[in-house]
């Protein structure tokens, strides 16, 4: 799994709750995904241990993690 620095500096600073493996799955079989219009791509898994959904968003490639955070606002 790839990482942005700010992904890795910032986010799992800021964010220690936050499982690489989460981020991982969401790569994998997200339960929503769409493409930004700078084309970053956003994928959102539900966390059982939390009871919400974390939104992943990625770099244009689909790999390299950029950001990560339980999204309140999410709709299925």
């Amino acid at each position: 799994m790839k990482a942005t620095e700010y992904f890795e500096k910032q986010v799992l600073f800021k964010r220690p709750y936050i499982k690489l493996e989460w981020c991982e799955k969401a790569l994998i079989a997200p339960i929503k995904k769409e493409i930004q219009q700078d084309g970053r791509i956003r994928q959102w898994i539900f966390i059982e241990e939390y009871q919400k959904f974390l939104r992943v968003v990625t770099l244009e490639d689909g790999n390299t993690i950029h950001n990560a955070f339980f999204d309140r606002n999410f709709n299925k």
